[in-house]
């Protein structure tokens, strides 16, 4: 299986695919600029079957971290150092970034920082996706993790990346990827989401999380995660709906979960407005990464002022560890 191969895609006239590239940071043009696909003409799996010793190896393990990183609270640098810090400090380290609500200034901030730059390719390179709106969505892959050479064959491949415009009453989108994971190139579908936010009715989350759920069916195996926004009461039952499975819901089903509202800054109840859902893959870990706040002495008397201090975001993130399911769903 080639790594540049068209992905299989739903025909839903209402959610149409646009696709964009990867980009990687050339430090000899101080300029994040598009990866170029490879050109081996061998596949993955005509590799594999020329380079086998008869040892099944497992496939690695996808480790990723989604965050609503908040478009729109003060000190968007500043805030977003400190998400990044406490991503550079987990074990085992992420090699998967799903991040939400990102502001232009919070991409800036992305694009200029040193260890982005090193070590991760990104599904932007410029402000195009953001259009006129206010912030969107973007997706990092570990170069640790990850190739865009088929034939590395120790590393997972990168595929292609594209937008589906779903129906949206905030033109929202889902960022998508297809990876594969060695030895047998098994494709893994990618998802990022920010689901309508609010109580409007009639509401669009159900359509947008079966537009994705049956994307993730056709690839065969894959992942949803972001800011879910189940606000209403029949958001609750949307996943299984879709016949995915909640990580959390999954691995915790005691425990309440809750990514928004928690440092009672808001005047809603505590939510779970954050998940991980998948189709093929089983959930090993998950845990939540809550927030720190700014220090003053970063930003002298503006921070000074804030009381309570300023959170990194109004959202923690989830921090989960998938594997390929024993068993195809």
């Amino acid at each position: 299986m080639s790594c540049t191969q068209p992905p299989p895609l739903p025909t839903d006239s209402d959610a149409p695919p646009t696709f964009q590239g990867w980009h990687l940071f050339d430090s000899s043009s101080d300029h994040w600029k598009p990866l170029q696909p490879s050109t081996t003409s061998t596949t993955r799996d005509e590799r594999t079957m020329q380079s086998s010793t008869g040892t099944k190896s497992e496939p690695p393990a996808l480790t990723l971290v989604t965050w609503n990183v908040d478009a729109f609270a003060k000190f968007p640098d500043d805030r977003m150092a400190g998400i990044i810090s406490t991503i550079r400090n987990q074990t085992p380290p992420p090699n998967i970034l799903f991040f939400q609500e990102v502001s232009r200034a919070a991409l800036k901030s992305l694009f200029d920082n040193p260890w982005i730059r090193e070590n991760w390719y990104f599904s932007e390179g410029n402000f195009k996706n953001w259009g006129g709106y206010a912030f969107a969505t973007v997706m990092l892959l570990s170069k640790a993790a990850f190739s865009t050479e088929e034939q590395d064959t120790d590393k997972i491949c990168i595929g292609p990346v594209w937008r589906v415009k779903y129906p949206s009453k905030f033109d929202r989108d889902a960022l998508c990827c297809d990876v594969f994971l060695p030895p047998s190139a098994t494709r893994v579908r990618l998802i990022n989401v920010h689901l309508d936010s609010l109580a409007l009715q009639p509401s669009r989350r159900p359509r947008q999380l079966a537009i994705v759920a049956d994307s993730l069916r056709l690839a065969g195996h894959g992942v949803v995660a972001g800011d879910f926004n189940p606000i209403l009461p029949e958001d609750d039952g949307l996943v299984a709906a879709n016949s995915l499975v909640d990580i959390w819901s999954d691995l915790h089903p005691d425990e309440p979960g809750f990514t928004w509202g928690i440092d009672g800054r808001e005047p809603f109840p505590p939510g779970r407005l954050d998940k991980v859902a998948v189709h093929g893959l089983k959930g090993q870990q998950i845990d939540i990464l809550h927030p720190g706040a700014l220090e003053s002495s970063r930003r002298g008397l503006l921070l000074q002022n804030l009381d309570p201090p300023l959170p990194w975001s109004d959202h923690s993130g989830l921090k989960c560890c998938l594997r390929l399911a024993e068993e195809p769903v």
